[in-house]
Parts: structure tokens; C-alpha cells; sequence
């Protein structure tokens, strides 16, 4: 009785560009519902739709990030995280070497 009304989470999967594109590609079509091509390939519905929505962002179609613009600015906050963590490593640093020349 406890597990009742419990799902267990599934293991995160990845898909390939080439898979996302045919799916989003199945959506556009207007053959099948979003819904419909999520159940047919056992994927999550709100993935789909975000599929859709970032190629319709890809093809100018609707504003926000493109992929490009997306993978750009993680590397730039992996790079700033980087940089500011280097930057706390030498503030410590000067310190350290301020009091032993005292």
C-alpha cells in the first residue's frame, strides 16, 4: 500500500540531434499531436514540446536563445565561474603571503 500513487523515476536519457529532429519533425507535420508522437516513442510530453519550441527558436520562427546562443553562454559561465574561483584562490593567496612578510 505505500507504493501506491508512487512512480519510480526514470533514469535520465539522452537523444541524439538527428533523433530530436525527426520527432520535432513528426510534430510539425500535423499528422499526430505532441502528445500522441511523445506516447508513440515512450518520451515525455513536456520534452517534446521543448523540442519544438527550440527548433522553432532555431528557425527564427520565435524569439529566445538559438542552440548556438545556448552552448555559447554556458561555456561563458563555466569560464566566468572559472575565473572568479581563480581570482578568490589569489585574493587568498596575497593575503597569506601579506602576513608572513610582517
Amino acid at each position: 500500500m505505500e507504493s501506491m500513487g508512487k512512480k519510480k523515476p526514470r533514469p535520465r536519457r539522452s537523444f541524439t540531434p538527428e533523433f530530436k529532429a525527426e520527432i520535432v519533425e513528426l510534430c510539425q507535420r500535423g499528422d499526430r499531436s505532441v502528445g500522441q508522437v511523445a506516447k508513440d516513442f515512450d518520451l515525455t510530453e513536456t520534452a517534446v514540446r521543448d523540442w519544438v519550441k527550440q527548433a522553432e527558436v532555431d528557425a527564427g520562427e520565435r524569439d529566445g536563445l538559438t542552440s548556438s546562443e545556448r552552448e555559447e553562454l554556458a561555456a561563458l559561465r563555466r569560464e566566468n565561474r572559472r575565473l572568479r574561483e581563480d581570482v578568490e584562490v589569489l585574493k587568498r593567496a596575497t593575503a597569506f603571503f601579506a602576513k608572513e612578510t610582517r
